[in-house]
């Protein structure tokens, strides 16, 4: 990260950005030509080593299903509490923000247990609510993916003045 002035070291304050937000950008690569689409999304936290893990969701076919099953390598972003403000010359003018920037690879699950959790995770992160219900034939038709998040970096820009 060049500015490091800007840098969110802050766990709690990294994971509020991570349940707050609504959507993410997730970037892939089509034999070496980029492709992003905005997903709804879902997060929790391995049990296992506590690293972070992005769910989405999708249909059963489609360009993003095929670049996925090509190349699992795949990127992310995802941004809240996003404002301009003016200054007295243009190049004065910004945008304040929170964002968060990620790497990781993408499975996608078959499992329907997990699709299942997936599922509630997203909604969690999408509602604030949790008491959602899934059954097998519900996940049976969408597509659940799962990010396993391995290089994450969050920064924020303030209204100027502030600290």
């Amino acid at each position: 990260m060049r500015r490091r002035d800007r840098e969110i070291t802050d766990v709690n304050h990294i994971e509020s950005i991570l349940n707050e937000s609504k959507y993410l950008h997730l970037g892939l690569a089509d034999e070496g030509i980029p492709y992003v689409v905005p997903m709804n999304y879902g997060v929790t936290k391995d049990e296992a080593d506590g690293h972070y893990v992005i769910y989405l969701h999708g249909a059963h076919e489609g360009k993003k299903l095929d670049i996925i099953r090509k190349n699992p390598n795949c990127c992310f972003s995802l941004e809240r509490n996003v404002e301009p403000f003016e200054g007295r010359l243009a190049c004065q003018y910004g945008m304040v923000y929170e964002s968060i920037m990620g790497f990781g690879q993408i499975t996608i699950v078959d499992e329907p247990v997990e699709k299942m959790a997936a599922l509630t995770a997203l909604m969690k992160t999408q509602t604030g609510k949790d008491d959602f219900q899934f059954d097998e034939r519900m996940v049976s038709i969408v597509t659940v993916f799962r990010i396993d998040v391995e290089e994450l970096t969050a920064k924020q820009r303030l209204m100027p003045g502030e600290k």
